[in-house]
């Protein structure tokens, strides 16, 4: 591959993207947008989560408190309980994301509960995301009531306490929406700047040009990637500071952050424009990849859990968000943008998106053809 030709692409692109400068200004404000009025308008609740459980008591009240959890996992699988020998496990269980909350039972809890003596559990919450928090405060709220005997003497208390421990600073919903308006600009900056532009060259018979040249189709499918890449990162760095800043999330501006910010952006870049390259590498129409990346963009964005956790969504589209380098995008982003997490955490989403752009760039390479 000979490098002079691919920057000689590279450079023609860029000098196009500057000259028009509102391509920029739309990828930025569509989703700047979608930020501010559905992070101030949307909600909710979903089942199917799963929750760390520490038994320190391992008495009566505690089993029954158990019990009432997996009654929950065999009735609709409201929850699936995962036990846990010690409270600092199961904390960093939920930060990590592992869990979306973890329930521990204090030792000498049953003797409370007989005795009447205001017994508390404690419960660690993931409050990065209100959905998921919200539902775990009313499941556990409901089962740890299971603890008292069925007919306990007038002189006991039934009540059990729960005391919730909410791991981050309140989030609002508009911070939540973040990560996911993050992923949808960098997949306008493709979907415009990479793919349609593409497609708009081939009309106009820029393409033509190229085909007369000794520049190969991996050069020229490479060229335009990175063309692309550079484009949407351009955009989605600027979207992400934007964005985060306006929503109160400071700590990207810490420079270790602030690296991995930009490492995640140029790969979900690349994940995009090779992906999107892949669609239209034998396409002529310049209508039909306008009709199938406005349906992409709902099938691939909303299973993402940039709207509602993936938790909640049935085995059809959960196979689906497997697949989807969004998924992998938010949560990456949520991570390094909400939760304050080790770096290292991001690592299975960085190797995700860096497989899926590769298996993308190859098929993108295989499938175009040097003909009109």
């Amino acid at each position: 591959m000979n490098r002079q030709r691919v920057f000689a692409i590279v450079e023609r692109e860029l000098r196009k993207f500057v000259r028009t400068p509102m391509i920029l200004f739309m990828t930025l404000l569509m989703p700047l947008m979608q930020l501010f009025v559905l992070g101030n308008a949307y909600g909710g609740r979903t089942p199917h989560l799963q929750v760390a459980v520490v038994d320190e008591d391992g008495g009566p009240a505690s089993r029954r408190v158990r019990e009432a959890l997996y009654a929950l996992e065999g009735n609709g699988d409201m929850l699936r309980p995962v036990s846990y020998e010690t409270e600092g496990e199961a904390a960093e269980a939920v930060r990590h994301g592992k869990v979306s909350g973890a329930l521990v039972i204090p030792a000498q809890f049953s003797r409370r509960v007989y005795a009447g003596d205001q017994p508390h559990v404690g419960l660690l919450l993931d409050n990065t995301d209100n959905i998921l928090s919200a539902t775990v405060r009313g499941l556990m709220g409901g089962a740890v009531q299971r603890a008292a005997r069925e007919r306990p003497a007038p002189r006991m208390s039934a009540a059990v306490a729960v005391d919730a421990v909410e791991l981050y600073p309140y989030v609002p919903y508009m911070r939540y929406m973040l990560p996911g308006v993050i992923s949808l600009g960098l997949f306008m900056s493709a979907m415009i700047g990479g793919a349609i532009l593409y497609l708009d060259d081939k009309q106009r018979g820029v393409h033509e040009g190229y085909l007369v040249t000794p520049i190969t189709k991996a050069e020229l499918v490479v060229a335009q990637i990175l063309s692309g890449t550079i484009k949407a990162t351009v955009g989605g760095v600027l979207l992400a500071l934007i964005g985060a800043l306006s929503a109160g999330v400071t700590a990207i501006l810490e420079p270790a952050r602030l690296v991995a910010l930009v490492v995640l952006v140029v790969l979900t870049s690349v994940s995009f424009m090779a992906m999107t390259s892949c669609i239209v590498a034998r396409m002529s129409n310049p209508i039909l990849p306008r009709a199938i990346f406005g349906m992409l963009n709902t099938l691939l964005y909303f299973p993402s859990g940039a709207v509602y956790p993936v938790q909640g969504l049935p085995g059809w589209l959960k196979a689906i968000a497997r697949l989807d380098p969004f998924t992998y995008a938010v949560h990456a982003l949520r991570v390094l943008l909400l939760k304050g997490a080790a770096v290292s955490v991001l690592l299975p989403d960085l190797v995700f998106l860096g497989l899926f752009a590769s298996a993308m760039v190859t098929g993108s390479v295989l499938l175009f053809r040097r003909t009109l």
